[in-house]
């Protein structure tokens, strides 16, 4: 495992090539905004710089399509795409388009089944989900950041009867370890799903991550596996660091992410995701 300083580039020389761009694929939360949401000066400039440069960079985060756009103005990311919903939404970005996006992909699935797994063994839970048209629906007022939009409050039963995008779980009366352990049980199957910080619940189509889309996106481009980069956090980061010619964790990230990846930075309050795109300039 390499640990990267300011000066590091560990890995990245033999990938710099006149004719060929990096595929760079970029988290949100944790990686390129603190847990406040808030982008430090020092990663926005860098962000900027290697958008500038050219390289292929890409947003791949958990969060939902509108709560995206702001980080991918933030860089100054006008062309190019985003992986949102950890692979469950896929947009090419162009200026020329009214909205300055289309979405490409979409991985929708039957929410039914995890949702009453999921319900008789946390009924205290607060559910949420996106459906195939962009919309939220939540139960007991559950509202996030990462929805991007205004959750509509609904009965369990109208959430069953949705085709969703992403659902989400959060229960307040847990740890996140007793959480994963009720996770664990339950036994989930025809889903793919990662557990947060807290007691947080991401649920996505079966076989659908972050790394699943980047890989779609990479044929597209053309781009050699050797020339990714991936930087991230949280576990629903791990298919992505292994996927990734050069993986990062953020030095925050827990053991098992950085376990995936080939290198560590620093933590996202000590600039890391900076550091890793500093050292591509």
């Amino acid at each position: 495992m390499t640990t990267l300083t300011d000066s590091s580039v560990a890995g990245i020389d033999d990938q710099r090539n006149a004719n060929h761009k990096l595929m760079i694929a970029l988290d949100v939360d944790g990686t390129l905004v603190d847990h406040d949401g808030h982008m430090s000066p020092g990663v926005r400039e860098a962000a900027r710089g290697v958008v500038a440069q050219g390289h292929d960079v890409l947003i791949a985060t958990g969060r939902s399509l509108n709560a995206t756009l702001p980080v991918i103005e933030q860089i100054g990311l006008e062309r190019g795409y985003a992986v949102c919903c950890n692979g469950g939404v896929t947009l090419r970005l162009d200026p020329a388009l009214d909205t300055g996006y289309e979405i490409i992909h979409k991985a929708t699935f039957d929410p039914a089944p995890a949702l009453k797994a999921l319900r008789e063994r946390l009924p205290s839970a607060k559910y949420a989900l996106e459906d195939e048209e962009g919309n939220f629906l939540s139960t007991e007022r559950f509202q996030d950041a990462s929805f991007g939009v205004e959750a509509v409050g609904v009965d369990f039963q109208t959430m069953l009867d949705a085709t969703a995008v992403r659902v989400v779980v959060f229960s307040s009366e847990n740890t996140p370890e007793e959480f994963s352990t009720a996770i664990r049980q339950i036994g989930l199957s025809g889903v793919t799903y990662s557990v947060g910080w807290t007691a947080w619940l991401d649920i996505a189509a079966a076989g659908v991550t972050k790394a699943s889309a980047l890989e779609q996106l990479r044929r597209r481009l053309g781009t050699h596996r050797s020339h990714t980069l991936a930087v991230g956090d949280g576990r629903n980061d791990i298919e992505m660091l292994e996927w990734a010619g050069r993986g990062v964790a953020m030095g925050q990230a827990p053991e098992e992410v950085i376990a995936a990846a080939d290198e560590v930075t620093a933590s996202v309050y000590d600039d890391g995701a900076a550091t890793v795109l500093r050292g591509l300039l």
